[in-house]
């Protein structure tokens, strides 16, 4: 009898457990950029007390690029899997030496123009201090990342460039 329950509550529970995963895997997250310090290193910005934003994202940036992101930068055009993304640290000053602090965050753009079209063909996240979970942006990349990205349209939609 015990053996039966647990065989009927394995098939009732079974198709619940594979939809989810099939929905976690057809999600529309961006996904946290894995090794992403290997990249390339476009440029690095101190963002100063003088910016209006210094509050939430002053301090040091570092732009990173993955291999398809830096096709993407000498063509002015960027291929699907082409990411580009700022790791934002704070700025500590010590003895006139100034050094990174503690990360603020990681805001990513992840090239996918099938499952992003209505954000240019890009994915918009930023992830939370050293987390690989804590997101800000999700389904609310239009409002939060694209609508200003918009205007850089004519360079599909990538702000600066690679220096050479």
């Amino acid at each position: 009898m015990k053996t039966m329950l647990k065989c009927a509550l394995l098939i009732a529970v079974a198709p619940l457990f594979c939809a989810a995963l099939i929905r976690a895997e057809s999600s529309e997250q961006v996904p946290y950029p894995e090794g992403y310090r290997h990249w390339t290193h476009v440029k690095s910005q101190i963002v100063g007390a003088d910016n209006p934003d210094f509050q939430n994202s002053g301090g040091i940036r570092h732009l990173y690029a993955n291999d398809k992101a830096m096709e993407g930068y000498r063509s002015g055009r960027y291929p699907d899997g082409a990411v580009i993304l700022f790791d934002t640290l704070r700025a500590e000053t010590k003895d006139g030496v100034t050094s990174e602090g503690r990360r603020r965050f990681i805001a990513v753009m992840h090239k996918d123009s099938k499952r992003f079209k209505e954000t240019g063909g890009w994915g918009f996240e930023v992830f939370l201090r050293d987390s690989r979970t804590d997101r800000t942006v999700g389904p609310n990349a239009k409002a939060k990342c694209y609508d200003c990205h918009a205007s850089q349209q004519d360079k599909d939609f990538v702000f600066g460039s690679f220096r050479k």
